[in-house]
């Protein structure tokens, strides 16, 4: 018995193919040489294992990323067994071949030029230790300060002496980080007039990773208030400051500063300001407390929301408050 078999079909290629794939060059120069160049051929993509290809790529200790041999492990993993874990709860992050991952709460890494609220937390010669909120304690030497009255001139042992009338244990100051020492703490400086001793407002803490890095974090809010969002998750929302709109001459402004920033006690505040001051701090508060990013335009849209509550009262509903944050953020 013969079986006879279906003839294969075969694909002819004619004149026409040819000059389509003839305009499909023309019409994508360069082609080739961006294949070469692509970086999923040199840098494949990475199988996360597991609950690992959950949204964001988010990890728990102990669970597994990858068993690829060719990543790396980074910051927030360990190897073992062949594999690479994660050590924190976070967010996998991932450069070329290296792999690393950002805890959601972490404490706060200082850079040179951020700018950091601190607390006094001892004194000690020529130098004020101060909690920054990082892993170690910054540095404030007394030669990084302004002298009251504005006198440019090297520190004596008579400043020395004196040290606990500029700063004193509690105190709160708003200054930059200036460099990094060997043992990896960092030495700040209030060589400005817009640093130095904070009064007239009241302290927040939010995480530090909402605070979103800008050119500015001092902001001149409505209502007559100020707002110190530093990068280290410490706020400071005060009554307005009328030094920068002085029209006396810069002498005379830096003398002015100078002798009040290192007062222990507060100004009047009336109760209009006070009251803005409030309602500013229930809205960062709120915004923190839901995990939005901290910026100038989002606090600002969230107060404007909450203007339509008149009484502050009616802002310590977190029913209120949500709804409020869903019209700020749209």
């Amino acid at each position: 018995m013969v079986t006879i078999l279906k003839p294969e079909e075969t694909y002819v290629f004619t004149k026409e193919d040819e000059r389509d794939e003839l305009d499909t060059k023309v019409a994508m120069p360069g082609e080739e040489d961006e294949m070469e160049v692509d970086e999923e051929d040199e840098y494949p993509e990475m199988e996360l294992e597991g609950e690992a290809t959950g949204i964001k790529n988010m990890v728990a200790p102990g669970q597994l990323i990858t068993d690829d041999p060719q990543f790396m492990r980074g910051h927030g993993t360990y190897f073992e067994g062949g594999g690479i874990y994660a050590s924190v709860t976070g967010v996998i992050q991932r450069v070329n071949k290296l792999i690393s991952v950002r805890p959601f709460k972490t404490k706060y890494v200082p850079e040179i030029g951020d700018l950091i609220i601190g607390r006094i937390t001892e004194v000690q010669p020529k130098r004020w230790k101060v909690d920054i909120g990082s892993k170690q304690d910054a540095v404030l030497m007394l030669s990084s300060i302004n002298l009251p009255g504005g006198v440019q001139r090297r520190k004596l042992e008579t400043d020395e002496l004196q040290m606990r009338n500029y700063f004193q244990e509690g105190d709160r100051l708003v200054a930059e980080v200036q460099q990094y020492f060997s043992d990896g703490s960092v030495s700040i400086h209030t060589r400005s007039l817009k640093y130095g001793k904070l009064r007239n407002g009241v302290f927040l803490k939010v995480p530090s990773s909402l605070v979103v890095r800008s050119k500015s974090h001092i902001f001149n809010l409505p209502g007559g208030v100020d707002l110190i969002l530093s990068v280290n998750g410490y706020c400071w929302i005060s009554k307005h400051s009328k030094n920068q709109e002085s029209s006396v001459s810069i002498t005379r402004l830096e003398e002015e500063a100078s002798e009040a920033i290192y007062s222990n006690e507060n100004d009047e505040v009336d109760a209009y300001t006070r009251l803005n001051i409030s309602r500013m701090y229930i809205c960062v508060r709120a915004l923190a407390n839901r995990g939005l990013p901290l910026t100038e335009a989002a606090i600002l849209n969230f107060y404007e929301a909450s203007l339509l509550y008149g009484d502050l009262q009616q802002l310590t509903s977190p029913k209120i408050l949500d709804q409020i944050a869903v019209e700020a953020m749209h």
